[in-house]
């Protein structure tokens, strides 16, 4: 059961975008109030602040100390995605607010779009659609050359477990690995470099599979932009705020690196619009884990971390 002891179910608030149809199971489990976005306000949220037990929430939503402060029984913030930058976790654990997320169950599908948009920028894929679409074959003929991954160089800043499966697919199209992490592991075969510039030197496609917040923050400075070449491709399936996205605009202009495929931005859903202009720049919407079968095994994990809590049992995914 997920009662409280007087019966009544656990008031839950909900941060969208969550699927329909996890909101729907949700509905039958908690009593749900349904924020459209962190930054509002609206009535039903502000007149049940007391009651709010729980919150469930895209790892990317901004959960800061003043919006937690506002609900003082406040006793789980589940998030509905492995990141969770967004939440103050020091605040939360200050005040005794356990923190999940949903690691595992989207590791697969954030590796194969990583994978995708390593194929992406080097093959050309998406700049020989709109080629094909704009009559460009018929009239000026064939598109210049794209680059094979075999034989290349993965660099990847992150070696955890969407950095080990994107490094599997890589090798299976022939590329070899290399990693920056906060520290050396002792159990992969790859080499390791102590910084990100480093790393950036020796690779000739570099992917960032690390956590966001304050440790990586602009992690990726015009210093490993250089260091990268221009030869060299950035992919981003982390978070935008790895990535000093100035810096990066300020690269392909110079063609100080040969492309990027970015599927994460600092400030979403706002893109810088400088990046339009490059046709060896691959946009994707924050879709990573955007399949049925992972989203739907994402909420319901975020529903049993919450169920796990209200019934004194241990979090399946506990980070705080």
């Amino acid at each position: 059961m997920s009662e409280s002891s007087d019966g009544a179910k656990p008031c839950v608030l909900l941060i969208d975008p969550i699927p329909s149809w996890i909101v729907d199971r949700a509905r039958d489990l908690f009593d749900l109030i349904v924020l459209p976005h962190e930054d509002e306000r609206p009535a039903e949220f502000l007149d049940n602040v007391d009651r709010i037990l729980g919150i469930a929430m895209p790892g990317f939503a901004r959960v800061n100390a003043a919006m937690m402060a506002l609900m003082p029984n406040l006793q789980i913030a589940a998030c509905f995605g492995v990141g969770y930058d967004g939440i103050d976790v020091s605040y939360a654990k200050q005040h005794g607010i356990a923190v999940s997320n949903t690691p595992e169950v989207l590791t697969d599908c954030v590796a194969d779009l990583g994978m995708a948009l390593t194929l992406a920028t080097l093959r050309k894929v998406v700049e020989g659609d709109r080629y094909v679409r704009a009559g460009r074959w018929r009239s000026e003929g064939i598109l210049d050359l794209s680059h094979s991954p075999r034989g290349r160089c993965l660099g990847i800043v992150g070696l955890g477990r969407i950095g080990m499966e994107l490094a599997k697919r890589a090798e299976a199209f022939g590329m070899t690995i290399a990693y920056y992490n906060r520290s050396e592991r002792d159990d992969v075969p790859y080499p390791y470099h102590a910084s990100a510039v480093a790393l950036a030197e020796a690779c000739d496609v570099l992917a960032l599979t690390c956590p966001g917040g304050a440790a990586t923050l602009n992690l990726i400075n015009a210093e490993v932009l250089e260091a990268l070449g221009p030869k060299g491709y950035l992919i981003n399936i982390a978070r935008g705020s790895v990535v000093d996205e100035a810096a990066l605009v300020q690269a392909l202009s110079a063609q100080s690196i040969a492309g990027a495929g970015l599927d994460v931005f600092a400030d979403e859903p706002m893109v810088p619009e400088a990046l339009f202009a490059f046709e060896n720049v691959v946009l994707q919407p924050h879709q990573a884990s955007a399949t049925v079968e992972t989203r739907t095994a994402m909420g319901n994990l975020t529903i049993d971390n919450l169920l796990a809590h209200f019934q004194g049992r241990l979090l399946p995914n506990k980070v705080a």
